[in-house]
C-alpha cells in the first residue's frame, strides 16, 4: 500500500521500500571469488545496494550510504562512504554498530553532517570528507528527523519532536501507559543549531515552531538564510497525509505564515536560486491523489496562486532540485526513470538523462547545477553510484559492486508486452533460465509487485521475498507483471483499477500467462503466483477466483477490503480506489474482496504476514487462512514476529525466502512437502563492517 506519493525525502530512507544495503568493503569478499554458482539465499540477503548519493556543493565529492548484514545481531548496519571525484579515491567514513544516514553537506563542502544514534536517539553528527573522527553536534531529547545547513554555514536547521512534557509524564505515572487513538501525537517542530558552538560540544538547539496545529515534514532554507519553507500536515497520522500545506518560517521572528493551502497534499518545497519563488510537489487540489499524477508547482515566495509546471509530463513528477541551470524533476517512463529539466515560464519539459533504459534513483546537484549524483542499475548491473555532467549527461560510476555478478548464474531478463482481456496493453519483466531452450515448455511463476503504484523493472537480480533466480536456475520462467494501476504508464493507466481492484488485475496476470502459453513457452499445468502487499492481495484474489495455479503465496495481502478499511492506518487509500466506505457501498467491497470467492478456492496457499502489520492488518491473513481451511484447501500461515508491513531483519528475510522456495519447489517441481517448523541446516556468518 502506498503511503504518501507526494513527499520525496532529501535522502533515501528505509520506510516501505525497505531497501537493504551492503558495505563497499564486501565487494572483493567471498561472492567475488570462487567458481560460478547459483546464489544462495544467504548471499541474496547479504547482497545490498547503495543509496542517498549526495554531491558536495563544489562538485568534488559524492557521499553515499552502503550497509552490511550483521547476522549475529540480526540487523543491517548502514555506513557512509565518500568518493573524491578529483582523485578517484573512495573512503569509508563511519564504522561501528550504529547506522548512519541523512547526508547533508556544509555550503563550503568542508563538512558532511549525518544522523546517527547516540544513547538511543538520532543526533546530528559531523565529519570531514577526507576522514577522521565524527563529532556529535546535537543533544535532542527525541530523534532528529532531517536537517539542512543555512547558506552561510553558521546554522543547521532540523526537524524533531519535542520531548515528553510534564503533563504526559504525570498521566503515565498516575494511569500507566496508553494511547488515545488519533488524539495522542508527538508533533515534529523546527529547531536551529549554531554550528560553531556545536563543534565544541553537543549543543541544545533553539526551538522555532510550536503547538499542535502542524506536524513538520520536509523543508528548505532560503538562499538568503532568513526564511525556511516547510510542509506540515495536521497530525503525524497517515490518514492526515493529504492535509499537508506549505508554510514559511521567519528565522528572525519565529513567525509562521501560510504560503500554499489547498485540498490534497502540498509537500517538499524548494527555493529558486534567486529566492523569489518556491517549487513544491502537489496534488493541485485533486481529491483522489493516491492514483492521480503528482505534479510540481511553483508559487511566488511573496504569496499568490500556485501554478503547475509539469502538466505536460504524464506521470508522477518528483522534485529533484532547483539550480542555476534549471528546475529538475525525476519521473518514471515505463520501466525506466529519468531526469527532466522544467522551464517554469513556458511549462516545457526536456529529458536530460540517458541512455533510454536508465533506471535512475534520486538526484543531487552541485551548487552551480553543472553536475549531478544519482544511483542507477540495469538489466546486467547492480545499483551503483554515479556522477554525471548534466550537459550531455556524461556519467561515471564510483562503485563496482556488479563485478560479483560474474560469478553468479542468473536468469536473463527482458521486457515483454501482451493484451489483457479488455484489450489494454500490459508490460512485464520475463526472467528466463540462462540456458533457455525455445523448444521446451517451462513452469511459470508469476511475481506481483505492491503499490499498486509500484513498478517492476528488468533489474539484474531479485533479493527480497522471492528468490526468482533460484527458480530460473531450477528451470522455470518468472513473469513480473506491471498490471493496471502500476506507475510509469501515465495517469489513465494508473486509474484503470479504480473500482476494479482485483478483477482487472487478475485479467492482466492471466492474460500474460495465456500469451506465453500461446507461444509454446509455458507448461499450463505448472503455474504459481506470489506477491507482497498489493501483490499479496492480487495473489489472494487469484487463489479464490481461479483454479489455474498449482500453488500461491500471499504476502501481507488484503483478503477482505472491509476488514482492511476498518483496521488499516491508511483508510483514505481504500476510499480513493473504491469511491466509498463499506457501509455506503457494500457491493463494491464484496466484488473486489478475495473472501467473496472463497467457496471456489482449491489452490494450495501459503500466507506470510508480519505480526504487527498496521498497513494490512494481520486479521486479513487469519481470515483467509480460516476461509481456505473451511473449504479443505491446503493452507499454511506463517507469522513473522515483531514485524510490521515489511520484513526488515536478515534472519527473517532468510526465512521468508526459504519458505517461499520450499513451497513452490514442492508444488511446482515435486520436492518433498515443506515442514516450516524446522530450521535450515546451515547457519550464516556475519558480513558486517566494523
Amino acid at each position: 500500500m502506498t503511503a504518501d506519493r507526494f513527499v520525496l525525502p532529501r535522502v533515501a530512507v528505509a520506510i516501505l521500500s525497505l531497501t537493504i544495503l551492503c558495505p563497499a568493503g564486501l565487494r572483493a569478499q567471498s561472492a567475488a571469488a570462487g567458481a560460478p554458482h547459483v546464489p544462495t539465499i544467504d548471499e541474496l540477503v547479504e547482497l545490498g545496494t547503495v543509496g542517498a548519493a549526495t554531491l558536495s556543493p563544489d562538485g568534488r565529492w559524492v557521499a553515499y550510504e552502503e550497509s552490511g548484514t550483521d547476522w549475529e545481531r540480526d540487523t543491517f548496519v548502514t555506513q557512509l562512504f565518500v568518493a573524491d571525484t578529483s582523485t578517484g579515491t573512495v573512503t569509508q567514513l563511519t564504522r561501528g554498530k550504529e547506522s548512519a544516514g541523512d547526508i547533508e553537506w556544509s555550503p563550503d563542502s568542508r563538512w558532511i553532517t549525518f544522523l546517527r544514534n547516540v544513547d538511543g536517539k538520532g543526533q546530528i553528527n559531523a565529519i570531514r570528507p577526507d576522514g577522521g573522527e565524527a563529532i556529535v553536534l546535537s543533544r535532542q531529547d527525541e530523534s532528529v528527523a532531517n536537517h539542512e545547513w543555512t547558506p552561510d554555514g553558521t546554522t543547521i536547521v532540523f526537524a524533531a519532536p519535542e520531548g515528553e512534557d510534564a503533563a504526559a509524564k504525570a498521566r503515565k505515572e498516575s494511569l500507566g501507559d496508553f494511547t488515545v487513538v488519533r488524539k495522542d501525537y508527538r508533533y515534529a517542530q523546527l529547531w536551529t543549531l549554531t554550528v560553531a558552538e556545536a563543534l565544541q560540544a553537543p549543543a541544545k538547539a533553539k526551538q522555532r515552531t510550536r503547538g499542535t496545529e502542524r506536524h513538520v515534514g520536509a523543508f528548505d532554507v532560503a538562499p538568503d538564510g532568513r526564511r525556511v519553507a516547510f510542509h506540515a500536515s495536521r497530525t503525524p497520522d497517515l490518514v492526515d497525509s493529504g492535509s499537508s500545506d506549505v508554510f514559511l518560517l521567519d528565522l528572525g521572528t519565529d513567525v509562521v505564515s501560510p504560503l500554499v493551502s489547498q485540498p490534497g497534499p502540498d509537500t517538499n518545497p524548494r527555493w529558486s536560486p534567486d529566492g523569489s519563488r518556491i517549487a513544491f510537489q502537489s496534488a493541485m487540489g485533486e481529491p483522489r491523489f493516491f492514483h492521480a499524477n503528482g505534479r510540481v508547482a511553483v508559487v511566488p515566495a511573496a504569496g499568490g496562486a500556485p501554478v503547475s509546471v509539469t502538466d505536460r509530463l504524464d506521470e508522477d513528477a518528483q522534485l529533484a532540485g532547483w539550480t542555476p541551470t534549471g528546475l529538475y524533476v525525476t519521473a518514471l517512463q515505463k520501466t525506466a526513470s529519468h531526469l527532466f529539466r522544467i522551464d517554469p515560464a513556458a511549462g516545457t519539459v526536456a529529458r536530460v538523462s540517458m541512455p533510454d533504459a536508465l533506471a535512475m534513483q534520486g538526484a543531487s546537484f552541485s551548487a552551480d547545477g553543472s553536475r549531478v549524483a544519482y544511483v542507477a542499475g540495469s538489466v546486467t548491473t547492480l545499483p551503483e553510484v554515479y556522477t554525471a555532467v548534466v550537459a550531455g549527461f556524461v556519467a561515471k560510476a564510483w562503485t563496482t559492486r556488479s563485478t560479483r555478478l560474474a560469478h553468479w548464474t542468473l536468469g536473463t531478463r527482458e521486457v515483454i508486452s501482451w493484451k489483457s482481456q479488455d484489450g489494454e496493453v500490459i508490460e512485464g519483466v520475463l526472467i528466463k533460465p540462462r540456458d533457455y531452450d525455445s523448444s521446451k515448455k517451462y513452469p511459470l511463476l508469476c511475481v506481483i509487485h505492491g503499490g499498486p503504484t509500484g513498478i517492476d523493472r528488468p533489474q539484474a537480480i531479485d533479493a527480497r521475498y522471492y528468490p526468482t533466480d533460484l527458480w530460473a536456475a531450477r528451470g522455470a520462467l518468472v513473469l513480473k507483471v506491471n498490471y493496471r494501476g502500476s506507475a510509469g504508464y501515465g495517469q489513465r493507466f494508473r486509474q484503470l483499477n479504480v473500482r476494479n481492484l482485483g478483477v482487472g488485475d487478475a485479467w492482466d496476470v492471466l492474460s500474460g500467462i495465456d500469451a506465453l502459453v500461446a507461444k509454446g513457452m509455458v507448461d499450463p499445468g505448472r503455474l504459481g503466483c506470489m506477491g507482497w502487499s498489493q501483490g499479496g492481495y492480487i495473489s489472494a484474489f487469484l487463489t479464490t477466483s481461479s483454479t489455474r495455479f498449482k500453488a500461491i503465496s500471499v504476502g501481507a495481502g488484503i483478503s477482505n477490503w472491509s476488514t482492511y478499511y476498518y483496521n488499516t492506518d491508511i483508510t483514505p487509500f481504500t476510499i480513493q480506489y473504491l469511491d466509498a466506505d463499506p457501509a455506503r457501498d457494500p457491493e463494491i467491497y464484496r466484488k473486489t474482496s478475495p473472501m467473496s470467492y472463497v467457496m471456489n478456492a482449491k489452490t494450495p496457499t501459503l500466507i506470510q504476514h508480519g505480526e504487527l502489520d498496521r498497513r494490512v492488518p494481520i486479521a486479513n491473513g487469519y481470515e483467509l487462512r480460516q476461509g481456505l481451511q473451511d473449504r479443505g484447501v491446503p493452507v499454511e500461515m506463517i507469522v513473522y514476529k515483531g514485524f510490521g508491513h515489511g520484513i526488515t531483519k536478515p534472519k527473517s528475510m532468510r526465512a521468508t525466502m526459504q519458505h517461499n522456495l520450499q513451497w513452490f519447489n514442492h508444488y511446482i517441481f515435486g520436492d518433498a512437502a515443506p515442514d516450516f517448523t524446522t530450521a535450515p541446516p546451515k547457519a550464516a556468518t556475519s558480513t558486517s563492517p566494523e
